[in-house]
């Protein structure tokens, strides 16, 4: 880069960047060149898509060989503590991951936004300088248009008007003459459709991209944030089929964030190794069609130093603004003397002096575009967009794939020893008698029967008699008790007595769940029995 430039200075970024090694598949050392149509450079950026797609590998053998361990060396599951440190493990573990996927959120977010401004500016830049291009060449047309037809016919009518004065006559061949110098200067302004670049179409393909680029990572991003809450829900709620799914989606992720990592940095690479050296690709691209004096003069734009097409400019637009002032004096003699002579040739001298009033307009248009201030900074705006915004978004993006990759890895290793906790809690209860009261599983079916069969509380009476009716022996359980001592203990210590605990006085244990049986014998149960029960609890 030259060091006339001040006004863009590459980031620090974009050189740290650049100094990554460029090895082409064959793993030949390259130069760092930004040379986007080589073949050797496009395989130096596969070889970096080439090292993540590595350490994809490396980071799937890690959880293979976690998970064989995992399943092949077991512990004794039957020590409390090993229980109770194994399920912290998982519970720091579903911590860790979801404070790395939170982090990793945010930074996507953010990253993907930097990247979007800078293409946006980048793509505003373009149409910018397209439209300046285009209209450069849009006022050069047309006023080598006016001039060569419409001045020439204008000026061959006059001359056959003119015919019997020479003094006019001459004056017209001189009219002529400044016509052809100003079409001389306009012919030898640069050509920008030799260049072949439309910068609108370039433009257009970049933000298509960029579109569906940022549609991606916003969909990655939900992605992320749904499997975490997911995982979450299936640790929180032993869920094993949630779980088992979302390790496989978990893999999936995986694969796709270490993807991301790869392109990313190639991208990143490749957009620094130009950040560095802007100027040299772009004289390298135009130098077969454009003077290397046009695009130094619009690349740096310095008002300081000569350059040879910046005088010619000036010397052009010079000659060309003293050629309309001349013809204009001319016209305005011939409007004054010739026209009370000649009538039929005031039409044609108007139609003229119109002609040059436009072309003057034009003129100072195309002074205004032909200067380097508004390219230029069309230039330094994408440049800036790009190298700094773009780039910066980019290194953002490839910390997310880093840290969603990390979150994964972590939630792979974690959801794993849930499942086998939650394996072994199912095992522990199905070593439990059915008939233990104290067994949770028991607990729920009973619970399940009783709403399906529209049972009442073992809390009412009612219940209580079926309980003791299911008791073994039933009359010893309610006749042989000391009734009224309990009475008084339980108005002593509980405020009221509690006639549902009577049946289960003496037993030692505690109230057992009812079961369908219980409900069963206490419908069998007579009228009889139940008026002597009562008598009973009145006495």
């Amino acid at each position: 880069m030259s060091s006339a430039r001040v006004d863009y200075i590459a980031p620090w970024w974009t050189y740290w960047l650049h100094q990554f090694p460029h090895v082409n598949l064959r793993f030949q050392p390259l130069d760092h060149t930004f040379k986007p149509q080589d073949e050797n450079y496009q395989q130096s950026l596969i070889f970096l898509g080439c090292v993540a797609a590595a350490g994809l590998g490396v980071n799937l053998l890690c959880l293979a060989i976690y998970l064989s361990c995992l399943c092949c060396c077991r512990k004794d599951e039957e020590e409390e503590e090993s229980k109770k440190s194994n399920s912290c493990c998982v519970t720091w573990a579903a911590v860790a991951a979801g404070l790395i996927c939170c982090v990793a959120e945010g930074v996507v977010f953010y990253g993907n936004s930097e990247t979007n401004d800078g293409v946006y500016q980048l793509t505003y830049s373009l149409y910018n300088a397209n439209h300046t291009l285009a209209g450069v060449d849009s006022l050069v047309t047309g006023t080598l248009g006016g001039m060569q037809s419409g001045l020439n016919e204008h000026l061959s009518r006059l001359g056959e008007i003119f015919a019997a004065r020479g003094d006019f006559v001459q004056t017209l061949q001189f009219m002529q003459q400044m016509s052809d110098n100003i079409i001389k200067q306009l012919l030898g302004l640069p050509d920008w459709e030799k260049a072949k670049v439309d910068l609108a179409a370039i433009a257009d393909q970049t933000a298509y991209v960029e579109y569906y680029r940022w549609l991606t990572y916003l969909l990655i991003l939900i992605l992320d944030l749904v499997i975490c809450l997911a995982a979450c829900l299936g640790l929180a709620k032993q869920s094993r089929w949630l779980l088992t799914t979302m390790m496989v989606c978990g893999v999936l992720t995986l694969i796709l964030s270490w993807a991301s990592l790869g392109a990313d940095v190639a991208t990143a690479v490749g957009t620094s190794d130009f950040c560095v050296a802007p100027d040299k690709f772009l004289m390298n691209q135009t130098k077969d069609v454009i003077s290397s004096d046009i695009v130094h003069y619009y690349l740096y734009c310095s008002q300081t130093l000569p350059n040879p097409f910046q005088q010619f400019v000036l010397q052009s637009l010079t000659v060309f603004q003293r050629s309309l002032t001349t013809m204009q004096i001319q016209i305005q003699g011939l409007l004054q003397f010739a026209v009370p002579l000649f009538p039929t040739a005031e039409r044609d001298l108007l139609s003229i002096q119109n002609l040059l009033n436009n072309s003057e307009a034009s003129l100072h248009q195309l002074t205004a575009l032909l200067d380097c201030r508004a390219l230029n900074k069309d230039y330094l705006d994408a440049l800036i967009g790009v190298c700094y915004d773009g780039v910066e978004g980019l290194l953002y993006l490839c910390l997310f794939s880093l840290l969603a990759a990390c979150a994964f890895s972590v939630m792979l290793c974690a959801i794993p020893r849930a499942w086998r906790q939650i394996a072994n809690r199912d095992r522990d209860y199905d070593d439990i008698d059915d008939g233990d009261p104290f067994n949770p599983q028991s607990r729920r079916m009973t619970s399940h029967h009783s709403h399906q069969g529209n049972m009442h509380s073992f809390c009412s009476y009612s219940s209580s008699i079926g309980s003791q009716t299911s008791l073994h022996p039933p009359t010893q359980a309610v006749t042989n008790a000391p009734l009224s001592e309990y009475m008084n203990q339980s108005a002593l210590f509980g405020g009221n007595p509690r006639y549902e605990n009577v049946p289960l006085i003496g037993r030692g244990s505690p109230p057992p769940s009812y079961s369908p049986t219980m409900r069963a014998t206490y419908l069998s149960m007579t009228e009889d029995q139940i008026r002597h029960f009562r008598e009973d609890f009145r006495a």
